[in-house]
């Protein structure tokens, strides 16, 4: 890309061990402990630490388990419970997998040490592949979606026990993608059907669609909320990423569009970032079928003469072309810990994770 961009991408290391496709990675969202999960039907994890002494040292990373989980085909999707101590996998053979540590380590022990972790249980269900598991806010749900056309919503019970509260079928094609409120139970649902769906809890009822989001032209593969939930945003097959806003309870409206990448844009995420005006919201990362990693400001802007109502705005301000070589980039996950918001990881076809660091551009 010719144009110059404020931040470059770093790349921090390559992690190889995937014997097939790596799909998902997710970043535990209080340890030090990243996860990918494959083709290969295991979940492999990482530690991760920064140097004390040198805070801009770039942070290691080492192997120290990989589940050879219960599925019997690819895992597709990987979800933390925001504990960090449970962690879900939705796979090709149409489970949800609930995965433990054995023995609960202390905090003083070497994070490098080797953990073993075990499946507390399998949640059986949908008809066909589930693409897609994510825990709410608070722990207390997990949502899982799948080729059935389904989305399915769990309630977490102690010791590993899961109550259906709702099976919802409101897509008319695949579904691809749930995505939890950051602070609400509001869950978001992407599919192959072009649509996104938004589900609430009735209280006298049960879970129910409040609302369809329409404009996207093709398959919508992902969804990010804004860190202070206010947008959604989404990202399709039209090589599109569409930013909506909430308007009232129910209501919700396309604001803006982003477009950036010349094949399917498979994976977003939104973190608060380090911007430091009052008006940006957040860096969207995201990825796709063209191997490129792109890194968006999103910021809000004063309104025109005659209007009221502040424009959302996107500036590319870092972007990474081939970052797999030649495969597609499946999934882009920023790092939630404090310190280390500035890290984003990614997982690609050639079965490979990289872990990536966004510095300033050299003025040189």
């Amino acid at each position: 890309m010719d144009v110059d961009l404020q931040f470059s991408l770093q790349l921090v290391c390559t992690l190889p061990g995937h014997e097939e496709r790596a799909w998902q990675v997710a970043w535990n969202p209080v340890k030090p402990l990243l996860a990918s999960c494959s083709a290969d039907k295991t979940v492999r994890l990482y530690s991760y630490q920064r140097s004390a002494d040198d805070q801009e040292k770039l942070p290691s990373f080492s192997h120290i388990s990989t589940i050879s989980t219960a599925h019997t085909k690819t895992v597709r999707s990987i979800a933390w419970a925001p504990s960090g101590k449970t962690l879900a996998t939705g796979s090709f053979d149409s489970n949800v997998g609930i995965y433990e540590r054995k023995q609960e380590l202390d905090d003083e022990n070497d994070p490098n040490e080797s953990e073993e972790w075990e499946c507390a249980a399998m949640l059986e269900g949908h008809e066909t592949e589930c693409k897609s598991v994510a825990y709410s806010a608070t722990g207390t749900l997990l949502a899982s979606c799948s080729r059935d056309k389904t989305v399915w919503i769990w309630e977490v019970q102690p010791d590993a026990d899961f109550d259906c509260m709702g099976v919802l079928m409101e897509h008319s094609q695949d579904v691809k993608c749930v995505a939890w409120h950051p602070t609400e139970e509001i869950l978001a649902s992407a599919s192959y059907d072009d649509t996104i769906k938004l589900y609430v809890d009735d209280p006298s009822e049960d879970w129910y669609c409040m609302s369809t989001l329409t404009g996207h032209e093709s398959t919508v593969w992902s969804l990010a909320w804004s860190p202070d939930g206010n947008y959604l945003a989404s990202a399709s097959d039209d090589l599109s990423i569409r930013i909506w806003k909430r308007l009232d309870q129910y209501k919700w409206q396309s604001v803006h569009q982003i477009k950036g990448h010349e094949r399917s844009i498979y994976s977003i995420n939104w973190i608060v970032g380090k911007g430091t005006s009052s008006k940006i919201m957040g860096w969207l990362a995201s990825t796709g079928g063209d191997g490129k990693i792109n890194v968006w400001e999103i910021s809000l802007i004063d309104p025109p003469e005659q209007s009221t109502k502040e424009i959302l705005y996107s500036k590319l301000i870092a972007s990474v072309s081939s970052a797999h070589d030649v495969s597609d980039v499946n999934s882009v996950q920023w790092c939630p810990r404090p310190g280390f918001e500035d890290l984003l990881a990614t997982a690609g076809d050639d079965g490979s994770v990289k872990v990536w660091r966004v510095i300033p551009t050299s003025s040189s």
